[in-house]
């Protein structure tokens, strides 16, 4: 009897140490997304103040409380509460720093509320067994650059058509790697969607910097998705067959040239002084 009672409450350790243990999201490169977004919000709001640092922090536990929360809802015959305590914790964090941002701005509720209908959509389409659909990837990635107008409206209090813009930008940019990624597929390895929505994406790019709304840098940053989509196509033998790590640091040093070189783009000749 107590050799089954020690069983017990060893294997309940185990249990208790494997929920309490933090789960983050997989996919590294939504970090670089979430960063880079962030930055070139900052960069546009010319500004760096305490709230633009709390924005990052609730932006990162934002994203970081999807993954759990999915995994939780794809296995949802059986709960596990590692998933549910760590989505909870996560959430609870986001909320509270984004409701102290919120009383603070008024004017974020409009960015919480693209977000709330992204991650609904986020929701459904895991129900519906289609979370990996382009369409609900760039959804994705449209909920993930809103850190560009949060990081601005919480350093201006604020929001701008500007920071809008660029919202759109970001995800436009960030979007492409959808369509480089399926290429390592049999099923989606067509190049028509990718010619496609690299040259809409294009012709809005224009169309914004026509209108004033995008300065001649920032537009021609766009450029690099462009260069990148070039070199996947020139060497798509090696791009569909190379190890995985290789292509994500592709993917890496092409959004990083880019995040640099909107960011400085978006920055006053002279910084402010403090």
């Amino acid at each position: 009897m107590a050799t089954v009672f020690n069983a017990y409450e060893q294997l309940t350790k185990v249990n208790f140490r494997n929920w309490i243990k933090p789960t983050f999201s997989p996919e590294h490169g939504v970090l670089i997304v979430l960063f880079g977004s962030f930055l070139t919000g900052a960069a546009l709001a010319q500004a760096w103040t305490y709230c633009t640092t709390l924005a990052l922090i609730c932006a990162f536990f934002t994203l970081q409380l999807e993954h759990p929360l999915i995994v939780q809802i794809k296995q949802r015959s059986t709960w596990k509460p590692r998933f549910v305590i760590w989505t909870g914790i996560y959430g609870a964090i986001a909320i509270l720093l984004g409701g102290w941002l919120w009383i603070q701005y008024r004017v974020l509720v409009w960015i919480y509320t693209i977000f709330f209908l992204a991650l609904i959509i986020d929701v459904i389409a895991v129900f519906r067994r289609k979370h990996k659909s382009i369409l609900n990837e760039l959804v994705i990635f449209a909920a993930i650059c809103l850190s560009t107008p949060l990081a601005y409206a919480a350093t201006t209090g604020s929001l701008s058509i500007e920071a809008m813009i660029m919202w759109i930008v970001n995800t436009l940019f960030f979007g492409s790697a959808i369509f480089t990624i399926k290429l390592r597929r049999k099923k989606t390895s067509s190049l028509t969607p990718g010619v496609a929505y690299h040259s809409i994406a294009s012709l809005i790019v224009m169309g914004f910097l026509l209108l004033g709304w995008l300065k001649l840098v920032t537009a021609l940053a766009f450029a690099v998705v462009l260069i990148k989509f070039a070199v996947v196509i020139g060497f798509r033998e090696w791009y569909t067959q190379a190890k995985f790590h290789s292509v994500a640091l592709l993917e890496t040093r092409f959004a990083l040239l880019y995040i640099a070189i909107a960011s400085i783009s978006l920055l006053p000749a002279h910084l402010p002084r403090v």
